[in-house]
Formats: structure tokens, C-alpha cells, sequence
């Protein structure tokens, strides 16, 4: 390819908002030259890895705008650790059909058995096939809510939480709520209800979310609306945070 026409197709990429392509218009055609491509072939190879570096783009986007605590995936889950939480039930979620269906996931068990890695995992596969997440913890939405009500901005504060495809919320039941907050978060869960996902985390079994709320008529409200479609994993065993805790206390008395 003549250095005109690199030039003018680097120009016509620039203009259309395909820089990766402006940048990379040698290498494809030394890749094309080399394999000795047809007309479609090359076109192919263009439009691929094009698509492939809007969708990282993209991907990427989703993270920073997500508010995850941490990026973690399911291969980096210590199954083995957990010998009671069978892996196909979670592996089954991360196949996303429940978000596809607008319907939600709840992990609980007692703190430090990644309950919370698990949800993170499953929004970043949310996220890598193309889902807007947003990730909170239920104390930082109700904060949220009740400053953007006192301000009246509630409605606007809302859709924070009602945009995305797939909402984390994550440690249900670490604070109870009085009964104000705890209809906010009906508030959240209904409008939410068959048009996007939740994925939820929680210390408490669902038995005990009338305390958590503050009032049983309206826990039973919220339960109704989030448990109609919705895939459930308890999670029983010891704390990760635990035995890495010990794990260190152990290295340092070797040490010593």
C-alpha cells in the first residue's frame, strides 16, 4: 500500500472515530501481504479486531463507572475452601440467563465467605458482555437516598440505582434500618422489579429481614418482589478472612 493511501485511509478512520484503526492500518496490511488475504478476509480482520478493541474499550468504561471494590473473577474463588457450596450452581449464574431474564441472585452466609467476591465476579461478567452494573452496599444507597431526599432530589438520586442492568447491593443486614430507610430500599427492589437485575449479598437469612427492616409487612414486601425470580446460594462454611488471618499470625510466629 502506497504511504498516499495509508495516509488518506489513517484520515477517513480518524474522521469516523476509528482510531485503533488509524494507528493499526500498517499492521493489518503487513498481515494481509503475509497471509495473502482476499478483499473479504482483510475487510473481516479490520472489522474484528476493530469491534474486539470497542468492546475492551467498553469494557473498561464499565468497570471505572461501576464502583466495584475490586475486580476479582470466578477462577480466582477458592471452591475448594467451600466444599459445601456445590460450583455448578454458581457457575450456572455466571452463564448470566438471570440477568438476560431480569430476575436476581442472592448469596448469604456469615461474613468472610465470598459472598461478595462472588458478586463481584458475576458483574464483571455482566459487564464484559456488554450489561451496565453499579455496585453499593445497602448502608451507602440508604445514606445516598436520604440526602437526596432531604434535598428533594430523591427521584433524581433514583435512577442511580434503577439505571443499570445489574445493581450489587451488598451487605443486606449488617445495619438494621428504621422503617423511613427501609422504604427507600422498597422503593429500589419495586421499581427495579422485572426490569433489571439484582444481586444481592446478605449475613441474614431472609427469615430474619423483618429486623433487619424494621418492620415484618414491609421486609415481606420487599422479599415478595425480590425472591419472584430470583436464584439463591447459601454459602455455610469457614471465613477466607479468617484463615488468612491465621495464615499470617502463623508465618510471623515461624518467623519470631
Amino acid at each position: 500500500m502506497s504511504e498516499l493511501v495509508s495516509t488518506r485511509i489513517r484520515n477517513t478512520a480518524g474522521k469516523l472515530g476509528l482510531p485503533h484503526l488509524a494507528e493499526t492500518i500498517n499492521e493489518y496490511t503487513r498481515r494481509a501481504d503475509e497471509g495473502k488475504m482476499g478483499y473479504l478476509d482483510f475487510l473481516d480482520l479490520v472489522l474484528s479486531e476493530e469491534l474486539a478493541v470497542r468492546d475492551d474499550r467498553r469494557f473498561r468504561q464499565g468497570l471505572r463507572l461501576s464502583r466495584l471494590p475490586h475486580h476479582k473473577t470466578l477462577d480466582e474463588y477458592d471452591f475448594s475452601f467451600q466444599p459445601d457450596l456445590d460450583p455448578r450452581k454458581v457457575k450456572d449464574l455466571a452463564t448470566l440467563s438471570f440477568v438476560d431474564g431480569k430476575a436476581n441472585a442472592a448469596l448469604l452466609g456469615p461474613p468472610g465467605v465470598g459472598k461478595t467476591h462472588i458478586a463481584v465476579a458475576l458483574a464483571v461478567a455482566a459487564c464484559r458482555a456488554g450489561y451496565s452494573i453499579y455496585f453499593t452496599s445497602l448502608d451507602d444507597m440508604v445514606r445516598n437516598l436520604k440526602t437526596a431526599e432531604a434535598a428533594g432530589r430523591l427521584t433524581n438520586k433514583l435512577g442511580t440505582y434503577l439505571r443499570p442492568s445489574v445493581l450489587v447491593v451488598d451487605e443486606v443486614g449488617y445495619q438494621p434500618l428504621e422503617r423511613a430507610e427501609a422504604n427507600l430500599v422498597f422503593q429500589v427492589i419495586s421499581k427495579r422489579y422485572e426490569k433489571g437485575s439484582i444481586i444481592l449479598t446478605s449475613n441474614k437469612t431472609f427469615s430474619e429481614w423483618g429486623q433487619v427492616f424494621g418492620d415484618e409487612v414491609l421486609a415481606t414486601a420487599i422479599l415478595d418482589r425480590l425472591l419472584h425470580h430470583c436464584e439463591v446460594i447459601s454459602i455455610n462454611g469457614p471465613s477466607y478472612r479468617l484463615r488468612n488471618r491465621l495464615k499470617a499470625i502463623e508465618r510471623d510466629n515461624d518467623v519470631a
